[in-house]
C-alpha cells in the first residue's frame, strides 16, 4: 500500500517546537554576531585611538538607530551565550527528556530577553 503524501505543505501551519526555535535563533544570533564584528571592532577602535575619535564614537553611538542596533546585538550575544550553555548540557546528555528540553528552551528565551531588557535599560 502506497502512503498518501501531501502535495502541498502549508509552511504557515507547520508549528516548530520551542527547542527548535531556540536552535534556529542560536544559529541566527551566531551569524549576526559574526557579521557585526567589523562594526564592533570599529566602535572599539573609536574608543581607544584619540580624543577626537572618541568624540566621533560618542556621536555615532548616541544615535537612537545605532542604540537599537547595539541592543539587538546585545540580545544576540546573550541568547547565543545562554543557548550555548544549554547545548553544552545536551552534549553531555543532561536534559534530554522532553519536558526538561522544553523547560530549558523556554528558560533560555526568558533569561536572554530579561537580561537584554535589564542591560539595555542600564546602557541606554
Amino acid at each position: 500500500m502506497q502512503k498518501q503524501r501531501p502535495k502541498h505543505l502549508d509552511l504557515a501551519k507547520i508549528r516548530l517546537p520551542i527547542p527548535g526555535i531556540v536552535s534556529i535563533l542560536h544559529r541566527i544570533s551566531g551569524v549576526a554576531l559574526f557579521f557585526s564584528l567589523p562594526l564592533l571592532i570599529y566602535l572599539l577602535h573609536g574608543t581607544l585611538s584619540s580624543a577626537e575619535a572618541f568624540d566621533a564614537y560618542r556621536a555615532v553611538v548616541s544615535h537612537p538607530l545605532m542604540k537599537l542596533v547595539l541592543v539587538g546585538l546585545l540580545w544576540a550575544f546573550l541568547h547565543h551565550f545562554c543557548a550555548g550553555i544549554r547545548f553544552l548540557f545536551l552534549d553531555v546528555h543532561k536534559g534530554l527528556e522532553l519536558q526538561t528540553a522544553r523547560a530549558t528552551a523556554k528558560s533560555v528565551i526568558v533569561i536572554s530577553l530579561a537580561l537584554t531588557v535589564i542591560l539595555g535599560v542600564v546602557l541606554w
